[in-house]
């Protein structure tokens, strides 16, 4: 099974999904998002393939989401979706992508819903 981790190793969700998958047997793609952000087209695809707003996958508890304005309710997807890609710290974590779908693996058990 073909599996890719947007992952962020700093993060506990993200290292309880990685951890997850590995106990399934399972060695992901691992992608360091914040390293190599996603494009818009990718990262829009991605959050409606999981079935979430947009707004549902921007960490609204970072510095930069409240520096950059990003509350206000008057901003377009487009607007966000270009605020996370060029802040990619603003892009919730972990996606897992399977060939069974996409999640955000909060909490890291989620992830069990694509093996």
């Amino acid at each position: 099974m073909s599996v890719t981790l947007w992952h962020r190793p700093t993060c506990s969700n993200s290292r309880g999904a990685l951890a997850l998958l590995r106990e399934a047997g399972i060695e992901p793609v691992i992608v360091d998002y914040i390293q190599q952000p996603p494009s818009v087209e990718q990262l829009g695809r991605a959050i409606a393939d999981a079935g979430l707003s947009v707004r549902e996958a921007l960490r609204d508890k970072e510095p930069d989401y409240a520096q950059q304005g990003l509350a206000d309710p008057s901003l377009s997807d487009a607007a966000l979706l270009q605020a996370m890609v060029a802040t990619p710290i603003l892009i919730n974590r972990p996606f897992v992508f399977t060939p069974k779908g996409v999640r955000l693996c909060r909490p890291p058990e989620k992830v069990l819903e694509l093996l």
